[in-house]
């Protein structure tokens, strides 16, 4: 059974995010609300999409990140058939990076 994810609960996490300001107030929001390891965990996979895009292979990001194969497919299959936030958010930044 899936899980319905747009629920209000979500919606105030999203706008909490959204009230951030800056990177330092992130570090201060996402340690209070995730553990070390979660934080971890979602930079990791934020790091392996941005390789897939660039063409790296699974031996060369597993290396780089640490990343397990299972969580490059996965990562990897959201890149193809998920929907299309990474590739906005990778748009976005390299827009500001101009």
């Amino acid at each position: 059974m899936s899980k319905k994810i747009r629920t209000e609960e979500v919606d105030h996490l999203f706008d909490a995010i959204l009230s951030l300001e800056n990177r330092e107030e992130c570090y201060t929001f996402f340690e209070d609300v995730c553990t070390v390891n979660e934080l971890l965990s979602l930079s990791q996979r934020f790091e392996v999409a941005h390789m897939l895009r660039e063409q790296k292979t699974y031996l060369d990001i597993a290396e780089k990140t640490g990343a397990s194969t299972a969580t490059i497919s996965r990562v990897n299959r959201s890149l193809n058939y998920g929907n299309d936030g990474y590739d906005m958010v990778f748009e976005r930044l390299k827009q500001n990076s101009k």
